[in-house]
């Protein structure tokens, strides 16, 4: 009895077991239920079955009983979901009842097309979502596995959706589109994880991607993906409007590089971008950028109008506020020879922080020093500043380039004009000098190259550079080189800078064999002016630069001015000197026919006691009062003016005396018309030159009397002389 118990139960445990294996594997087919399940179904609200053979099943998972059938027909809200299969959960007990209940419909579909899921976003909230199914997806087919939740009322509950994605084609934000997507993904109503994610976003290649959307409120958007990038203007200018037309972003031109990418996007309802983050690591192979402002200053000789890179390792981050650029590898000014590149570039708002180490072999050069990079040579540069607006402040910059260095600290410019720094230090082959800004402006140095310091000065300007700087200043340099002359040595200057100018000058310097340099100027508080005098034993070293001083050689120099704000009235005082192989000079000469061109001609020159010039200026505006020079071949007088675009001069030239002996020779008409203390001639020479720089035309009147003026001018200053 016993054994017949035990092998009655063992039969029902092994009937239980093979049911359950056959409920949760083959399932018993029937169709008994079908007309019953379809008819109560169709009692529930929005959804409507009809059912071919249907098959009881376990889920083991959920230890719970389900009705499985193959190529079923379900409607919901009138739209037919075409399914391979569908599993529909049922509460058994309210079979038997007269309102009978789903729970849970599975479904797993066949290939979609994009119309079929145009038609399944009836069942996807938020509006949003469906509005972007519907919409903007233009090509794609689908494979899904949907599990439809629904309330007691058979109202939609939820859903959770499973798939992959084939050959997707979808405009994304005004004609942005990717092309032949594919991917798997999850879904809900509130959130999609994308995954797997290859295909083409116009000319980046994805790979490698996975995106997580958030669909509550707008649309949050995570992703990660790899992207190859071939770019042209054309696309770069398309992609730019999503940056807020970011100049940097504006400014690529060209870009072929290899990234991964992390994506933050956050949209509204209407699809606008609200917020965005973006990252990038990854090598440019290259790229070029089209600067909007060219750089060009008096560093660099050619104007810097492109940027090229190469095998440039970077890693960045954008947003609406912030922009962090880094890299290293190689880059080229207006894609000439490339050479090593480190840079740190953030920018927030409109502050930007720039650190940049860089090789150098293009063309260089400090004017005011008079130091040129020798051509193809490498020099490297380090730069970290800060720029906010019109605002710069340089922390430092390094500029080497073999035993040649420039390093300069603590400099800040605002509105492209100095307003402080620290420290310079100046090391070239013809100059080594150091310039320390504290309680004073203190320059000192073995040597400074001031060849081109006249130069620098003499030209125009409107703007003031230095009208920050406020400061006692000292200048002690033991050798200053100077055009055309020894080294100035031992020179010092003790004085005084207001708003960017002298106020109070004195200064010494030794150009040896008894020759000197004297500098000072004084300021009357009262009237506010400056009284500059500046003495020179010789006149190559602060003339040669000045066109109307070509040919000048020798004499000794006297320059005194009185500056009164923008204007000044000077004179200038320059005795023996010549005139040698003037161009200006033998064009007047030649068109006279004198035997002056023929003095002139053989290289000594022509002597002159004399040259004194009364002028006038007033910014760019320089009016000539007076220029007479007196000398025993000639004598001239003339006035005129210089502007920034014209030059005018008129006079009265009187040649030789020889001319004027002969006149004199003459009985009685000698003696009345030459007056004997005069001794300079009779007749003269009237001219006119004009025209603009480089392009003067010069007229003359052979024989013309000398007016009382200039007879006048010729015994005043004789008598001066005596």
């Amino acid at each position: 009895m016993k054994k017949l118990i035990k092998n009655f139960i063992l039969f029902l445990i092994f009937l239980l077991i093979s049911m359950i294996i056959i409920l949760s594997t083959i399932g018993f087919e029937t169709n008994r239920f079908n007309k019953l399940i379809s008819d109560k179904t169709s009692q529930t609200k929005n959804i409507n079955l009809k059912l071919n053979t249907v098959k009881f099943k376990i889920n083991l998972k959920e230890l719970n009983l389900f009705l499985e059938t193959e190529k079923p027909k379900i409607i919901y809200k009138e739209v037919l979901l075409p399914a391979q299969n569908i599993k529909v959960f049922i509460d058994f007990i309210s079979l038997f009842k007269s309102d009978p209940k789903i729970k849970k419909i599975s479904i797993n579909s066949e290939e979609l097309d994009i119309t079929q899921l145009n038609k399944l976003s009836i069942l996807m909230k938020p509006s949003n979502f469906k509005s972007l199914i519907n919409n903007k997806i233009k090509k794609g087919k689908l494979i899904l596995q949907i599990e439809i939740f629904l309330t007691e009322k058979g109202e939609l509950k939820d859903f959770i959706a499973r798939g992959t994605t084939k050959e997707l084609k979808a405009d994304l934000f005004n004609d942005f589109y990717i092309e032949n997507f594919n991917f798997g993904f999850f879904a809900d109503r509130n959130d999609i994880l994308i995954k797997n994610i290859f295909g083409d976003l116009e000319n980046i290649r994805i790979s490698d991607g996975d995106i997580k959307l958030n669909l509550e409120n707008g649309i949050n958007l995570n992703t990660n993906f790899n992207s190859k990038l071939n770019f042209d203007k054309k696309l770069l200018n398309k992609y730019s409007k999503f940056f807020n037309q970011n100049e940097f972003i504006n400014s690529i031109r060209d870009l072929k590089a290899d990234f991964n990418n992390n994506i933050f996007l956050n949209l509204d309802n209407t699809y606008k971008i609200k917020n965005y983050n973006y990252s990038i690591s990854g090598n440019i192979e290259k790229s070029k950028i089209q600067l909007l402002n060219p750089i060009k200053n008096n560093f660099f000789t050619e104007e810097i109008k492109e940027v090229y890179f190469s095998d440039l390792q970077i890693k960045t981050n954008f947003n609406p506020k912030n922009i962090k650029i880094n890299g290293e590898g190689q880059y080229s000014f207006n894609n000439l020879d490339f050479s090593k590149i480190n840079i740190e570039n953030n920018l927030k708002n409109d502050l930007m922080n720039l650190k940049l180490n860089i090789d150098y072999v293009n063309n260089f050069a400090v004017n005011l020093i008079n130091y040129t990079k020798p051509k193809n040579s490498l020099a490297s540069i380090s730069l970290d500043l800060k720029k906010k607006k019109d605002n710069i402040n340089i922390n430092k910059i390094n500029f080497k380039e073999g035993n040649n260095s420039i390093k300069i600290n603590g400099l800040t410019l605002k509105k492209n004009k100095l307003f402080k720094f620290t420290k310079i230090e100046v090391a070239t082959k013809n100059n080594n000098f150091v310039i320390q800004n504290g309680k004073k402006i203190s320059i000192s140095g073995v040597k400074f190259d001031a060849t081109n310091l006249v130069k620098f000065f003499g030209k125009p300007s409107n703007e003031n550079q230095l009208q920050n700087i406020n400061s006692n200043i000292e200048i002690d340099f033991k050798n200053i080189k100077v055009p055309k002359a020894e080294n100035i040595k031992n020179f010092r200057l003790v004085g005084e800078i207001y708003k960017g100018q002298f106020v109070k000058i004195s200064s010494k310097g030794d150009y040896g064999d008894n020759n000197f340099l004297d500098i000072t100027m004084k300021k009357d508080n009262k009237t506010n002016k400056k009284y500059l005098e500046i003495y020179s034993d010789l006149t190559d070293p602060l003339l040669t630069e000045f066109n109307f001083f070509k040919g000048l050689s020798g004499g000794k120099l006297l320059f005194t001015s009185i500056i009164d704000d923008a204007r000044s009235n000077s004179n200038l005082k320059i005795e023996n000197f010549k005139v040698i192989n003037a161009p200006g000079l033998i064009k007047l000469l030649s068109l006279t026919d004198l035997s002056g061109l023929e003095d002139l001609a053989k290289g000594d020159g022509l002597s002159f006691d004399l040259l004194e010039i009364n002028m006038e200026k007033n910014k760019d505006f320089l009016k000539l009062n007076e220029i007479l020079a007196l000398g025993p071949s000639m004598s001239v007088l003339m006035e005129g003016y210089q502007s920034k675009d014209l030059t005018s001069l008129r006079g009265t030239l009187v040649p030789a005396k020889t001319l004027n002996t002969i006149i004199s020779k003459i009985p009685v008409i000698g003696k009345i018309v030459i007056p004997k203390e005069v001794g300079e001639g009779l007749f003269g020479i009237s001219f006119k030159m004009k025209g603009p720089k480089g392009n003067i035309k010069t007229t003359i009147n052979p024989i013309r009397t000398l007016t009382p003026r200039f007879i006048q001018k010729v015994i005043d200053k004789n008598k001066a002389t005596k």
